[in-house]
């Protein structure tokens, strides 16, 4: 870890809730008494993909845009992203009036890249590969001189994350765990740096694609393993974490599951079929972990992170050929 390394704080994300309130929705909490019967425990699901610009990823990255100074607004921000990330910073850019350029895998959802242009965005493609995004990434911003906004390795966009947990915490009566996602480790970063502080005998659980599970390894071993170009329909998931969420997991995460390519789109599709909402498979991790491992969560009350629902229509990953 960086000996400079700034580590947002309680404050800091209740800072970044009382700036960013404008700009995002309280998303609801909902239920399902089939899903709870099905797993044993009490789940109560915090819908991200009813956020603005369908993403838990708004949040951070309006905290972000609207922190900046007003001398650093010219040449806007910039950032590397497989989607949520950055049709969020493209949002956000856009309703403060300030340019957004962003680098994208060529693979990434069309559906996400038709969103970053709807939002203003400017779209540079890169391989799918961490190497290739940050090396088209140090091109774009050398020409631009925007304002880097990492997708999850950035105290602003982690503070704003920490509100999704505050706001879930709030809109239930007491929780023995929450479960999110991880790939960069961004929401679970989050949901450690609030949790710790106002519920701190809350588990927090991550959920990862055994394709790509790189922070599963990392947790292991006690060090950060990082994967270069994992396969997985779980396309938000497939970056490594960095030294500042490697903090926040390596301190306060309980523990990492894995779920397979099929459980994941089981527990996508149950999802889409019981509740009602789409969400994306990335979002499916949380549930097909928790199905998978019902001994650890019968007789809980788990707050599960829907994280988003931007889903490609076309290209369903339940559809063949």
């Amino acid at each position: 870890m960086k000996d400079t390394m700034y580590i947002p704080t309680y404050d800091d994300m209740l800072a970044a809730h009382e700036r960013i309130k404008p700009y995002i929705h309280r998303t609801p909490v909902l239920t399902s008494s089939y899903l709870n019967d099905l797993t044993g425990a009490q789940l109560f699901f915090k819908c991200e993909n009813f956020q603005k610009a369908g993403a838990f990823k708004v949040r951070g990255a309006s905290n972000a845009v609207f922190g900046l100074s007003d001398d650093m607004l010219e040449k806007g921000v910039a950032t590397h992203s497989s989607g949520n990330h950055a049709l969020s910073l493209s949002y956000a850019a856009g309703r403060r009036g300030i340019p957004c350029n962003v680098v994208m895998p060529r693979t990434a959802p069309q559906a996400k890249k038709d969103a970053v242009r709807g939002y203003g965005g400017i779209i540079t493609e890169c391989e799918p590969s961490t190497t290739s995004r940050e090396a088209v990434f140090a091109e774009v911003q050398a020409r631009t001189g925007a304002e880097f906004v990492h997708p999850y390795n950035d105290p602003r966009v982690i503070a704003g994350q920490g509100t999704c947990s505050r706001e879930l915490m709030e809109q239930t009566d007491g929780l023995d765990m929450v479960v999110a996602p991880i790939g960069g480790g961004g929401m679970i970063s989050g949901t450690c740096l609030t949790l710790s502080t106002l519920a701190p005998e809350v588990k927090v659980i991550a959920a990862e694609p055994e394709n790509a599970d790189d922070a599963f390894r990392s947790f292991k071993a006690g060090h950060i393993i990082a994967d270069d170009a994992p396969e997985t329909v779980a396309d938000g998931l497939k970056v490594p974490l960095k030294d500042l969420t490697w903090h926040f997991v390596s301190t306060y995460v309980n523990d990492i599951y894995t779920a397979s390519e099929d459980e994941i789109v089981e527990a996508m599709k149950l999802t889409w079929k019981r509740m009602k909402i789409i969400i994306e498979a990335s979002c499916a991790v949380p549930l097909a972990i928790i199905l998978k491992n019902k001994d650890a969560f019968a007789g809980k009350r788990v707050g599960v992170i829907i994280t988003g629902g931007n889903v490609d229509l076309d290209t369903l990953p339940w559809f063949k050929g």
